[in-house]
């Protein structure tokens, strides 16, 4: 049986792209970046993030470069994303390009071969799972704020006596702009204060 390195190894055609992530500016890419050229990466898209980001510019900017045959490449999972979510996601947007995903530490994540394809299909179901998970505990919050008299949404720009005031001066005759800067706010906020016709 060969060894292990030899049975994961990538054909001569695939091009292989990594990805380097660390969290915090203190924090050092050299191991990762040591480690994905020795795998053979012919380009390395480096960023200090938060993997909890969605608007990642290096990873974007990895997605959007890949073809068929590419094989994305990461030291770690959790140096692709944080949760089952994101991973599955990011995942099927590698796959969907006709390219490969692979980690260095987790031989099951390689979606080249059956069992990193059975994996992708249970990330997914742990990612429907996380999502609704998520939306239930939402609907609870709401729930339990509501019971407590907290309003939902943003908070408005004006206060109650403010609003009044500008109902008041409208009615007068004051001009959108004119109070808009009075009040330190933006003419749409004082138009739907406008009596309607």
């Amino acid at each position: 049986m060969p060894p292990r390195a030899a049975r994961n190894a990538p054909s001569a055609d695939t091009n292989l792209v990594g990805y380097a992530r660390v969290s915090t500016f203190g924090q050092t890419l050299d191991a990762q970046v040591e480690q994905l050229t020795a795998a053979g990466c012919s380009r390395i898209f480096k960023e200090k993030v938060s993997g909890a980001r969605a608007d990642r510019r290096e990873l974007n900017r990895l997605l959007a470069t890949l073809g068929e045959g590419d094989q994305v490449l990461v030291t770690r999972i959790d140096r692709l994303a944080r949760s089952t979510f994101d991973l599955f996601a990011i995942v099927r947007r590698i796959v969907d390009a006709k390219a490969q995903f692979r980690s260095l530490a987790e031989p099951w994540a390689d979606t080249a071969t059956s069992t990193g394809r059975l994996m992708l299909a249970v990330l997914g179901g742990l990612a429907d799972v996380e999502r609704d998970l998520i939306r239930t505990r939402t609907a609870e919050g709401r729930a339990r704020a509501k019971e407590r008299g907290q309003v939902m949404g943003r908070r408005s720009a004006l206060s109650p006596q403010q609003k009044q005031e500008v109902r008041e001066r409208l009615a007068d005759g004051a001009q959108l702009a004119d109070l808009a800067r009075i009040f330190n706010v933006s003419r749409s906020t004082i138009s739907r204060l406008r009596p309607r016709p």
